[in-house]
C-alpha cells in the first residue's frame, strides 16, 4: 500500500512539474508597435456623386496606397500618399460603379499592414405622411 502511494504521490508531483514547466504566458502587450489607424467615412454628397473622407491618423511618416478595386477586380483608382496625420477627399463617379460593392484598400509600407474598407450603395425612397387635427 506504502508503495503504490509513493506511485501516486510520484505521478502527481511529476505531472504538475510537467504541467508548470511547459506552460507558457502570452502578454498582450503592443509596447514599441505604432499602429496606423485609418477611417474611411461617407461625408455627404457633391453633385449627385458620393464623397469620402480617408483619414491616416498615424504619427510618424509612412507611405500608403490606396486602391479603389470593384466587385470584379477593376482598379478604378489607386495612388501613394507620404507623411503623417493625412486627409484625403475622394469623389466617386457612381456612374462608374452603379450598385455593385467598392473595395478600399489601404497599405502601410513601414509596418507593412492592410486594411480593407467595403463601399456599398443602396437607394431607398421614403414617404412619410402626417395627420395633424386642427382646432
Amino acid at each position: 500500500m506504502k508503495k503504490a502511494m509513493k506511485n501516486y504521490s510520484l505521478m502527481i508531483i511529476t505531472l504538475i512539474t510537467l504541467t508548470v514547466g511547459f506552460s507558457t504566458i502570452s502578454l498582450a502587450n503592443d509596447e514599441g508597435k505604432t499602429k496606423n489607424i485609418t477611417e474611411l467615412k461617407f461625408i455627404g454628397n457633391m453633385e449627385n456623386q458620393p464623397v469620402f473622407q480617408l483619414n491616416l491618423n498615424n504619427t510618424e511618416d509612412d507611405e500608403f496606397i490606396v486602391t479603389f478595386r470593384d466587385d470584379a477586380g477593376n482598379v478604378l483608382y489607386t495612388d501613394k500618399f507620404k507623411g503623417a496625420g493625412i486627409t484625403k477627399k475622394f469623389m466617386l463617379k457612381s456612374d462608374e460603379f452603379n450598385d455593385s460593392a467598392l473595395n478600399v484598400v489601404v497599405k502601410s509600407k513601414k509596418y507593412n499592414t492592410t486594411e480593407v474598407y467595403t463601399i456599398n450603395r443602396s437607394h431607398t425612397y421614403v414617404e412619410e405622411t402626417v395627420v395633424n387635427k386642427l382646432k
